[in-house]
């Protein structure tokens, strides 16, 4: 990805921050956060510094290919500091994660470096004083870390020109279709939304499930809501709602949610009961036909189903007739946050610049299928086929936005649309209803009417 197209991307970014973060969510808590020592306390031997680095995904029990590559990091971080620093992972599943860290953070046992979502998930930290201040430390005229980076990739993490946080990888949602499946039903890529209900009509006929989704994980169908919304109303209406011009109960949410239980019609029967890895696996064994994902399940595919590469197609998400532009993107990256209250900033900081120096940015790419942040000469010609995929997609993009549950005013917020979103599919609720539900609470607590 040339540092130019990966500018103009993020320079789109007209509303809160690039969106999520993703992983794997469903692997095993391997660390009790209630026995952890942070790395704040005193060093036991005087010598060794010793510092943790929390995560949402397992690094022993895993096949995705991005957590490899973060095992990969804390090894060699160890082994190349072996007697001067070293790092303890603490790691959890992803739904528990913001919880537990939560709870470390309470304890005042916060991990000295830690992974985080963008947008009002960073803020909290930022406003709690929790995240350290990273502007010296990367502009440092004796360093060249800053310069490293592709422009633009710090300004959804830059809070009144201070940089809070420091990002790993980037990555951009589409719709990923197994070419197999399509050939042998006959259809051909959807361009719009009445031609993707028409080739999910064909799918379901021939014995498929035409799109694998955990709808039981909230960000899953978010991350289809949004796009929705956006295909409907375009940015106009995250920064209407956002600034309190534009109601959620206006036409093109309803019609967005209109659009969504539309779709999940022909989504799994075991959607709301699915978790996001389930859901990966049945589009990778062949079950599901589609799979609405950010490029970091590339990782994932290859890592547990490496024959599934030559099978997987990528197209962007359809438009809605009479609606937006359809060349916006829903993107994001993964970032770290330093502790504020660090004892050992020097391991720390180590441990962030490995996780972006050219050894890890070249695996970022070139194994695990993410888009790099920094600006390392990629072969791309080694990277998984499915990212030249997404980079012929970027190409024609006109501007890129959030998970619409990360670029609302909070995480309340998001929390309160993924709700509504959830209530649409399982249909406690109609459009209607549960818009008004977002509307009440933006009423009362944002825009305090």
């Amino acid at each position: 990805m040339k540092r130019r197209l990966v500018s103009l991307l993020l320079m789109g970014c007209l509303v809160a921050g690039l969106l999520v973060g993703c992983g794997n969510s469903d692997k095993k808590d391997t660390t009790d956060s209630s026995s952890v020592n942070s790395g704040n306390e005193a060093k036991d031997d005087g010598k060794v510094q010793e510092i943790t680095w929390m995560f949402w995904d397992d690094l022993e029990a895993t096949e995705d290919l991005v957590t490899k590559g973060y095992k990969d990091i804390i090894d060699r971080f160890n082994q190349e500091y072996e007697g001067k620093y070293h790092v303890k992972a603490i790691t959890t599943n992803l739904e528990e994660y913001d919880t537990k860290l939560n709870a470390l953070v309470a304890a005042k046992q916060t991990p000295d470096v830690f992974i985080c979502n963008p947008g009002p998930n960073l803020t909290q930290y930022v406003e709690a004083g929790v995240a350290a201040d990273l502007t010296d430390i990367l502009k440092n005229q004796e360093s060249e870390w800053y310069g490293t980076f592709t422009d633009g990739i710090f300004e959804r993490l830059t809070y009144d020109e201070k940089i809070m946080a420091v990002p790993t990888n980037f990555a951009a949602a589409c719709v990923f279709y197994n070419t197999e499946i399509f050939e042998k039903v006959g259809v051909e890529v959807p361009s719009t939304f009445t031609e993707l209900i028409e080739v999910c009509k064909k799918i379901k006929a021939a014995g498929y499930d035409p799109i694998a989704v955990s709808a039981g994980t909230p960000w899953c169908l978010s991350m289809i809501a949004g796009y929705l919304c956006d295909r409907a109303g375009g940015p106009d209406n995250l920064l209407g709602v956002n600034a309190g011009t534009l109601d959620w109960t206006s036409e093109s949410f309803i019609n967005a949610g209109n659009k969504l239980k539309e779709l999940s019609e022909y989504f799994p029967k075991t959607a709301a009961g699915d978790s996001n890895d389930q859901a990966v696996a049945n589009f990778y064994n062949g079950e599901g036909a589609m799979l609405v994902q950010g490029s970091w399940v590339i990782a994932q595919i290859n890592g547990n189903n490496p024959d599934f590469e030559d099978k997987c197609g990528v197209f962007r998400f359809p438009e809605i007739e009479g609606g937006a532009d359809p060349n916006r993107m829903i993107v994001k990256t993964d970032n770290l946050v330093m502790s504020s209250t660090t004892k050992n900033q020097e391991a720390a900081i180590a441990l962030m610049k490995m996780f972006t120096d050219d050894t890890a940015q070249k695996y970022t790419a070139e194994v695990a299928g993410k888009i790099p942040v920094t600006s390392v000469e990629i072969d791309y010609s080694k990277a998984p086929k499915q990212l030249s995929y997404i980079q012929e997609i970027l190409k024609n993009t006109t501007g890129t936005f959030g998970f619409y549950n990360e670029s609302l005013a909070s995480v309340e917020a998001g929390d309160v649309f993924d709700n509504a979103m959830i209530d649409i599919f399982l249909g406690n609720s109609d459009s209607q209803q549960a818009f008004q539900k977002v509307q009440d609470f933006y009423e009362k607590k944002v825009w305090n009417k």
